[in-house]
């Protein structure tokens, strides 16, 4: 069970405000302040507006990330925060301005934050890029299952405004600009769920908030910005996997990672194609990175308080909710969601 949720985005520090702005269609894609692209125009991206401009690195990661972890956590930290939880977390892949030991770095810094209001105990970090997040999700819902933990505290932190990935980016031609209509916005962001059985939180009077119903991960050969041509099987067979596990009704809502880029589409395509019947309406996606731009490994969490804050606000479109994301490494990883009261 999700037991709590925390958002942070360019559109706001709350998964309220987030999941506010996102219904309603607000873009906080602008212009960066100095970056230039090849063409001679201001790169467009998003940005956090409430962190320091001077703050990168990890330093920058932990300083996104603590708050929405906080606001997870506070529905245990209200009632028994002596209960061990174990945090997993992700970051964006290795890449020219996030070193290979990023994530580790951005991890200890986090528990370093967290410790001082609860007993963080186990768990771990990896730099999964755009499906980290729900990777984090999937590890967290495994390590429940088995029962090798009471509480996960799993989430995602990203950012792409480090100079020297923007530069990366631009020369990889997957920046968005008036010349290249395919590119994504690159952001910043971060979002944690709360997870724990539903014994343990009625045990402790703590009120679940949506059903992680089943998880699934898979892997893509045909990697994007290779010469490969992708038919989206890794992508299908996530989809596959999930649905084997899952009831028999069809998803009433989609979210994902998609962000303009045509290789994402196409992939997505494909998956549904080989998933006949399991959707309610494959065309009715949403796209929330049109909203708070690419953030990467935090994709995945905030698509989850998206659901929750339907749920809570009562204008979810149906009990299951499928959400979905891919990295650029190949990793595929999905979940599918249902309410409070359970959709089995």
């Amino acid at each position: 069970m999700i037991v709590g949720i925390g958002a942070r985005t360019p559109l706001g520090f709350s998964s309220e405000a987030s999941a506010a702005a996102v219904r309603a269609g607000i873009s906080a894609i602008q212009d960066h302040p100095y970056m230039i692209d090849r063409v001679g125009e201001r790169m467009k991206v998003t940005r956090d507006s409430g962190i320091d401009a001077a703050l990168s690195g990890p330093d920058r990661a932990v300083a996104i990330a603590a708050g929405p972890a906080l606001d997870a956590l506070a529905p245990l930290r209200r009632t028994d925060p002596s209960v061990p939880v174990a945090l997993i977390l992700s970051t964006g892949e290795p890449r020219p301005g996030q070193d290979g030991d990023f994530a580790a770095r951005t991890d200890a810094g986090l528990r370093a934050k967290l410790s001082q209001g609860v007993n963080l105990a186990g768990g771990g970090s990896n730099a999964g890029g755009h499906a980290g997040g729900l990777l984090a999700i999937h590890h967290g819902y495994r390590m429940l299952q088995d029962g090798k933990a009471r509480f996960c505290l799993v989430g995602g932190v990203d950012s792409y405004l480090e100079p020297e990935t923007l530069e990366w980016l631009d020369e990889r031609e997957q920046l968005h600009s008036d010349e290249n209509t395919y590119g994504f916005c690159p952001g910043e962001g971060a979002g944690f769920c709360l997870m724990t059985q539903l014994q343990t939180a009625r045990q402790l009077g703590i009120q679940p908030l949506l059903e992680v119903l089943c998880t699934s991960v898979a892997f893509e050969e045909n990697k994007i910005k290779t010469r490969t041509i992708c038919l989206g099987e890794g992508l299908s067979t996530a989809f596959q996997l999930l649905f084997d596990q899952a009831p028999i009704d069809p998803v009433d809502r989609i979210i994902c990672d998609m962000n303009g880029e045509r290789y994402r589409g196409n992939e997505y395509g494909f998956a549904v194609l080989r998933n006949p019947g399991r959707f309610r309406d494959a065309a009715d996606f949403e796209t929330p990175a049109d909203c708070w731009g690419d953030i990467g490994a935090a994709s995945g969490p905030l698509f989850v308080s998206l659901v929750a804050e339907a749920e809570t606000r009562g204008y979810s479109k149906g009990p299951l909710s499928l959400i979905w994301a891919s990295s650029e490494n190949g990793t595929r990883a999905a979940a599918l969601l249902g309410g409070p009261g359970g959709s089995r």
